[in-house]
């Protein structure tokens, strides 16, 4: 549930789960996946900008 929830939010987002988990990788973002469904939910605006600073160190 944690992943289908991660994923929706991050597509909405412009940017596919897989791409944001090795972004966030690459710009040494720790956050585990509970977490990051949690956010994904309750702060959205919050979970976009992480899904932009991942894209960044995708770029």
């Amino acid at each position: 549930l944690w992943i289908a929830r991660i994923n929706a939010a991050s597509r909405d987002n412009g940017l596919s789960y897989s791409r944001l988990i090795h972004g966030m990788k690459q710009a040494q973002i720790a956050i585990d996946r509970k977490i990051l469904a949690q956010l994904a939910v309750t702060d959205p605006s919050g979970f976009g900008s992480i899904v932009e600073k991942a894209k960044a160190q995708l770029q």
